[in-house]
């Protein structure tokens, strides 16, 4: 086991806590939560001083869990008339055991003109 597959291990899935986000080692605490700290600016210290169990491996975990799930995106481009559709789809090799995410999410988005 990868140092990062030992720290991914701190992202779990269940279905009972919101809805099946991953979260952080099964609290009720979205991996998404702690991404958007970040991205608001929050530092990782001051994010660590909210939550008291939190750790710096968690914070770690969901910067690991975000890049996988952004390097393993595919874009396709389908042109048909006015429509243009873009689809994006996640998946997440090797990691399909219970509890991680195995599945592929594809979103799909239609804009208008050409």
């Amino acid at each position: 086991m990868t140092n990062e597959d030992k720290l991914l291990s701190r992202i779990v899935v269940n279905p009972s806590i919101f809805g099946g986000k991953p979260i952080i080692r099964g609290r009720r605490l979205a991996v998404e939560h702690i991404l958007g700290m970040l991205a608001a600016g929050d530092s990782a210290d001051v994010i660590l001083q909210g939550y008291s169990w939190l750790e710096a491996e968690d914070i770690q975990a969901c910067l690991i869990y975000a890049n996988r799930l952004v390097s393993h995106e595919r874009i396709e481009f389908i042109v048909a008339g006015a429509i243009r559709k873009y689809c994006w789809t996640h998946a997440f090799p090797g990691t399909a055991r219970q509890g991680r995410c195995g599945a592929v999410r594809r979103m799909t988005l239609y804009l208008c003109g050409s």
